[in-house]
């Protein structure tokens, strides 16, 4: 996609094989990303690629635990790279304990002796990862974020048409696992249940760091899937909750969550970064695979449920940001609200999203945000019907299809 960072299963895939395709040793390529998005599929396929040559382990595999396993997959690695280069493709490292400390020695070696080695690994968290590279693998290594997949890979990944990936982006999300059971509505969000939603929140969180009240963070994440791109307080979260927690507490697990790539708390727009923590967050869960599971009747249809389609649409092409690596903050300033503000590679963008009819007047917020902040351009996102009402505002319009299918390329 234009404009955008590598983010989507086959972009990442390119950019790993031609990265890796340089003078071998080159710096670790260290790719996060949520469950269930193909990690270890994309490791498979490299290791399918550099045939003899390439060697994948996983730190998740109960051998990882034993004394002298690590030693042993170095051992290897290194036999394999004195008959030409090699790479060592390790899959979820986070669960390794002190696995930056262990990686920066080994990879420091490899610098130190010119070995012809590649190295590759992933992880379904940032936190861990995050930190950890950070402390003390600065300079050593390059990261990308394999995220929820967008509507063009689930086209060419499943043969689908762009009308059936986009709608399926907005009523199921795109876990490629979940794909094939989305006509089995009981099997699908067992599917999402136990394969994403219980692994990442029950073991991946669980690992990272203490989590004093497991039943709380659970009901939290239930909470934000119930409230997709809704400005919600943290009071709000509160008062849904069966049993107390404190203000502090939701906070932290919020960002626990944010972390895991299952829910991003989106801040209100403000020159005053005071100001901008202090107002409520938007709630934007990254896959609507989350809200589909958490209710009991049929995803919603235009037709079905206009309202709760509308919200549904609306968190999609946000996620869509998001999980593009745009920076996203939504404005509101009595009366004015506008649905988001993306400032990245795709440029800066007052975005407002409307399914369904509309009037100019539901349009103020964007043409006052725009005029207080003329470094943005104002755009509306909608149905095909009724973009010329933007238009004739002066608005740049898309239909919300395209979007989750080009993002912003595909305005005209």
């Amino acid at each position: 996609m234009a404009g955008s960072l590598p983010t989507g299963y086959f972009e990442v895939y390119d950019t790993l094989m031609e990265r890796l395709r340089e003078p071998a040793p080159g710096r670790m390529q260290l790719v996060t990303g949520p469950r269930q998005v193909g990690k270890t599929t994309l490791l498979a396929q490299l290791q399918q690629a550099w045939g003899e040559q390439g060697l994948y382990c996983t730190a998740d595999a109960p051998e990882a635990a034993l004394s002298g396993w690590w030693e042993g997959q170095w051992q290897e690695a290194y036999r394999r790279a004195r008959q030409g280069k090699a790479i060592l493709l390790i899959d979820e490292i986070q669960y390794l304990p002190n696995w930056s400390r262990l990686l920066k020695f080994q990879i420091d070696q490899v610098y130190r002796e010119h070995t012809p080695l590649q190295v590759v690994v992933t992880g379904s968290s940032s936190l861990k990862l995050g930190a950890g590279a950070r402390e003390t693998m600065a300079g050593r290594f390059e990261r990308l974020l394999l995220t929820h997949w967008p509507a063009r890979d689930l086209a060419r990944a499943f043969g689908l048409s762009r009308e059936e990936a986009v709608s399926t982006i907005v009523r199921f999300g795109s876990f490629p696992g979940a794909i094939p059971y989305r006509d089995d509505l009981i099997r699908w969000r067992t599917y999402v249940r136990d394969s994403i939603v219980d692994p990442a929140i029950g073991r991946d969180l669980f690992q990272l760091e203490l989590v004093r009240k497991p039943a709380l963070l659970r009901q939290i994440f239930a909470i934000c899937a119930g409230h997709p791109a809704e400005v919600v307080s943290l009071n709000k979260i509160a008062g849904e909750l069966n049993e107390a927690g404190a203000i502090q507490t939701i906070a932290h697990y919020l960002e626990l969550l944010n972390e895991a790539y299952l829910i991003t708390t989106v801040h209100r727009y403000a020159k005053n970064e005071i100001r901008k923590r202090a107002a409520p967050s938007k709630i934007v869960p990254l896959s609507n695979a989350f809200l589909a599971a958490r209710i009991v009747n049929d995803p919603p249809t235009k037709d079905s449920d206009p309202a709760l389609w509308g919200r549904w649409v609306e968190n999609a092409c946000l996620a869509h940001a998001i999980n593009c690596q745009q920076s996203l903050c939504y404005w509101r300033e009595e009366p004015y609200e506008v649905d988001g503000i993306i400032d990245g590679t795709w440029g800066r963008w007052a975005v407002e999203i409307k399914t369904g009819a509309y009037t100019p007047r539901d349009l103020q917020g964007l043409l006052e945000f725009t005029r207080r902040n003329q470094e943005f351009r104002p755009l509306l996102i909608g149905d095909a019907d009724y973009l010329d009402v933007a238009r004739r505002a002066g608005i740049t319009a898309v239909e919300w299809e395209l979007f989750l299918w080009e993002g912003v390329a595909g305005v005209r």
